[in-house]
């Protein structure tokens, strides 16, 4: 069970941003798209490969390996080669920080 863990002040983390963190082992990235914000975890189920080097379109991430497409809002594969959809965790701002946890095992 993960607590919630402070990702960066709401007022210094940029629409157009990402950061990234370690979450009780596990890496986890959180993007600010147009004031919304959005965590995976930071790994392509296709090859392991990083995601929050990708590029962003609208609501989703394209993995700058191999190019599969995933949703930030629900983690889905969108386009091959991955087919598997990566988890996501809630986001939330907490007294001006914004937050994330990793609820799968709560």
């Amino acid at each position: 069970m993960s607590d919630w863990v402070d990702v960066a002040p709401a007022d210094e983390f940029e629409p157009g941003s990402f950061r990234t963190l370690d979450v009780d082992g596990v890496p986890v990235a959180v993007f600010n798209v147009n004031g919304r914000y959005y965590a995976i975890e930071d790994l392509c189920t296709h090859e392991a490969e990083t995601l929050s080097e990708g590029d962003i379109l609208d609501e989703n991430i394209i993995c700058p390996r191999h190019g599969s497409m995933f949703s930030l809002v629900t983690g889905e594969a969108l386009t091959p080669p991955a087919y598997e959809p990566v988890a996501t965790f809630p986001v939330r701002v907490e007294n001006g920080m914004v937050q994330v946890k990793d609820d799968r095992f709560d």
